[in-house]
């Protein structure tokens, strides 16, 4: 994806830095742009929790590095075993929900195992970062090559007019590092010249929809309206608080 025509991907490893692990802080978004650098497992462990970076897959990859980087910061004054399982302990406790961040912290345990010397098992846990970071790239690129004729289909059927998406919080760039998951077909058309018009769901409390959605489908410059996820309304001289789940008198 780009950024003011500059290709971002959400995480990297920062140039002529190997110590440093940079991602674009969802946090001050839609209003700011900030890069926020992260050197240490703790760095990312408040990352994840305090939710500057949000979705499965970034999760998972910014996990990964998580452990890399507490190999970076081992200074032998416990063993490093003890060391390791405690980071990832505390890692994984970010966000216990999240599927990804846990595969990522296990799998990085299973690939350094191997080795004996903490700068080997650097090696590995640098390597194997990556190799999660571009697998997460690489499955997100070939959701979008197999939902594009989806969208085509729909575009032949309709007569070239819009097609019309709907898309609830954030499943899109910032949350998978590129492209998107359910968002990558909605790029993928638009640049083959398809008319597609998202709905973005605002998605409360935290607005991922508005905030993140919606300003990277700016960014790419596909069409879409965002769309309050609910609202009060009046009938007659009663007023109605609306929701999913249930209609009843807001008690005015």
């Amino acid at each position: 994806m780009k950024v003011a025509g500059k290709h971002y991907d959400t995480i990297w490893v920062k140039e002529n830095d190997n110590s440093v692990v940079q991602v674009i802080d969802q946090s001050f978004l839609p209003f700011e742009f900030k890069i926020k650098s992260l050197s240490s497992f703790e760095d990312v462990y408040t990352a994840i929790k305090d939710m500057h970076i949000r979705g499965a897959p970034l999760i998972g990859a910014a996990a990964a590095f998580g452990i890399y980087l507490a190999l970076v910061k081992y200074n032998q004054k416990i063993p490093l075993d003890e060391y390791l399982l405690s980071a990832a302990e505390k890692l994984k406790s970010a966000r216990p929900t999240a599927i990804n961040l846990v595969y990522a912290v296990d799998k990085q345990l299973e690939v350094i195992k191997k080795y004996d010397s903490p700068d080997e098992k650097r090696t590995a846990a640098f390597k194997n970062a990556l190799e999660i970071l571009e697998t997460e790239k690489e499955n997100c690129r070939k959701i979008g090559v197999h939902g594009l004729p989806l969208i085509e289909n729909i575009s032949r059927q309709k007569n070239g007019d819009p097609v019309n998406i709907l898309t609830h919080c954030n499943a899109g760039w910032l949350a998978c590092i590129d492209y998107g998951t359910a968002t990558a077909p909605i790029y993928m058309a638009h640049d083959r010249g398809i008319d597609v018009h998202v709905w973005v769901d605002e998605t409360r409390p935290r607005n991922q929809g508005a905030k993140l959605t919606a300003w990277e489908l700016e960014q790419h410059g596909v069409p879409f309206t965002i769309i309050t996820d609910n609202a009060r309304i009046s009938r007659s001289c009663n007023c109605w608080q609306r929701s999913y789940y249930n209609n009843r008198r807001c008690g005015k």
